[in-house]
């Protein structure tokens, strides 16, 4: 009697299931389909992903190989392909050597531009936007408005920025331009105060102090 009703039991649990197969089955295959999918999409970009990153590297090693070939405007050329090409990150990493390769070669006016610009790209982090910022003020502090020039310093001389320091040294020298030497000295004892202040900054402001009370 026990196995009729095992039978049983087990035959309205397959009808049960044809049921829900003819209703669903159609749903469920295509849920497995679009898993498999998804899935083979997903590895297929890592791979992807992988691969380009792995071209972007060869790219840069092979720019930078050019720079030690003593080939800057090669390097040049070719970091600027990469800057088109790359992700974001291979792209900002070229820009700013291509930029330093500019001003190394003596090509302020163009680094300053490349700098400029990638100050001003919201695209990239903030972090690195400050860096090309100062390097904006490092090779125009000679030949730009001192004015401008600390004006778009200040942000960067805020106490949470990590550029703070040098943002700092580069305002006293804008001072001094403008012909403001107590200002210049008030930013520097601020450095040479300053327990955070790297070794380096503080012992250059200690410096200019001097200089400055001559």
């Amino acid at each position: 009697m026990a196995d009729l009703f095992d039978e049983v039991d087990e035959e309205l649990r397959r009808d049960q299931f044809n049921r829900y197969w003819k209703k669903y089955g159609n749903f469920a295959i295509a849920g497995l389909v679009l898993i498999v999918v998804v899935t083979a999409g997903v590895v297929g970009w890592r791979e992807y992903t992988k691969k380009q990153r792995i071209q972007y590297s060869e790219q840069f090693t092979a720019a930078v190989a050019l720079v030690q070939d003593n080939k800057s405007n090669e390097a040049i050329d070719a970091l600027g392909a990469l800057a088109q090409d790359a992700n974001i990150g291979y792209a900002t990493l070229a820009r700013f050597r291509g930029a330093a390769l500019k001003a190394k070669a003596g090509d302020r006016e163009g680094a300053a531009a490349e700098y400029d610009a990638l100050s001003k790209d919201s695209g990239i982090d903030k972090l690195y936007s400050g860096l090309a910022g100062l390097y904006y003020v490092l090779n125009t502090i000679d030949s730009g408005d001192p004015e401008a020039l600390a004006t778009r310093l200040t942000p960067l001389t805020d106490a949470e920025s990590p550029w703070r320091f040098s943002a700092r040294e580069f305002s006293a020298l804008l001072a001094i331009r403008q012909g403001k030497p107590d200002k210049a000295a008030e930013i520097y004892t601020q450095l040479a105060d300053d327990a955070q202040t790297p070794t380096g900054a503080r012992a250059r402001a200690a410096e200019m102090l001097r200089a400055l009370k001559q």
